[in-house]
């Protein structure tokens, strides 16, 4: 399936974990073959990283926070006319696709 959520995009958490649930943040990576989003601020980890030498650096012990991916399904694009969550939709032009929201009828891209 094709996905309709790029980097770059602000996106707002619908369902999942209660304290991540409403928030909004911006895209920072799309992973298609899992359907799986990684959204700045959302989904917080925390990994215990042992002192580890690789070519010839070091990389510091302690614990490290960083943003677990989330499901697609979880996320709604928020439309940069309307600023509301939406479904999107696509037009399809002789040479290229566009996006557009489902609300406001508006393309963007």
């Amino acid at each position: 399936m094709k996905v309709k959520i790029r980097k770059g995009d602000t996106v707002e958490v619908i369902s999942g974990r209660l304290e991540d649930k409403g928030k909004h943040g911006e895209v920072i990576k799309v992973l298609p073959e899992e359907n799986r989003v990684v959204v700045q601020g959302i989904n917080i980890r925390k990994k215990h990283q042992r002192q580890v030498q690789t070519q010839g650096r070091t990389m510091n012990p302690g614990i490290i926070e960083f943003e677990a991916p989330i499901s697609i399904s979880n996320v709604m694009l928020i439309c940069p006319t309307c600023g509301e969550p939406t479904r999107v939709g696509v037009i399809r032009k002789e040479d290229s696709v566009q996006r557009m929201c489902k609300k406001c009828q508006a393309q963007f891209d």
